[in-house]
């Protein structure tokens, strides 16, 4: 085996950040998926635009962003100052954070699809029973959905996997703390240690497949359903 002891910390680095940012994202992005989905107003229009930004927006940018705000002169850096947490950049709580932000659309846009999906008829057909809001959000909505929830959380596990620039900027490059594993590879290549760079690109690649597989067959049961 060809992966060093910093090939795998950069592989459980990874993984232990991205299920983080997944179950978060899942317990955020499901209440604002479904006010999106539900919600003709125009400031659901912007709050939209404005989670969907991440997709079309550089990373580097982003990241920039992200650093002045988290910085010791940004907002958020002041807050967390002032809240005795120290300063987010270059630790592993700053990327969790901008990884939530990063990969916030990956989570929204198939719930919200998926509850659109739903359509009004299970919604009135429980109201008739009597059922309360939560109870049909929890019995009905919930379960309908399920395959938009496999979904997010597919994609918001494999886009926290792949991320880099966002990363870099925000975690830099500290070895067992934020290095993780695209940063790794790119460590890899830039020493011409192409060997290790093909079990980790390898690795990499087999993983974007199966999550790609994974979505077409969660979106093939939706269809059938």
């Amino acid at each position: 085996m060809l992966l060093s002891g910093d090939d795998w910390a950069a592989i459980w680095l990874t993984a232990k950040l991205a299920a983080l940012t997944t179950v978060i994202l899942l317990i955020l992005a499901t209440p604002l998926a479904w006010w999106l989905a539900r919600s003709q107003s125009l400031a659901s229009k912007l709050i939209a635009a404005v989670v969907t930004l991440p997709l079309v927006l550089p990373p580097t940018v982003l990241g920039f962003y992200l650093l002045l705000a988290l910085g010791s002169q940004g907002p958020i850096g002041q807050l967390t100052q002032a809240l005795g947490l120290g300063l987010l950049p270059f630790t592993f709580g700053g990327l969790l954070l901008a990884s939530l932000i990063y990969s916030l659309p990956f989570a929204v846009q198939p719930l919200q699809q998926a509850f659109q999906a739903i359509g009004a008829g299970p919604l009135e057909a429980a109201a008739t029973l009597r059922a309360s809001p939560r109870d049909t959000f929890f019995s009905v909505v919930l379960p309908l959905a399920r395959p938009g929830l496999l979904t997010a959380a597919v994609m918001s596990f494999a886009h926290t996997v792949g991320e880099f620039g966002v990363v870099l900027m925000i975690g830099g490059n500290i070895p067992h703390e934020t290095r993780l594993i695209s940063v790794q590879l790119y460590d890899r290549v830039e020493a011409l240690e192409y060997a290790q760079a093909h079990w980790l690109a390898g690795g990499l690649l087999l993983f974007s497949f199966l999550v790609l597989l994974a979505v077409q067959l969660l979106n093939r049961r939706r269809s059938a359903a």
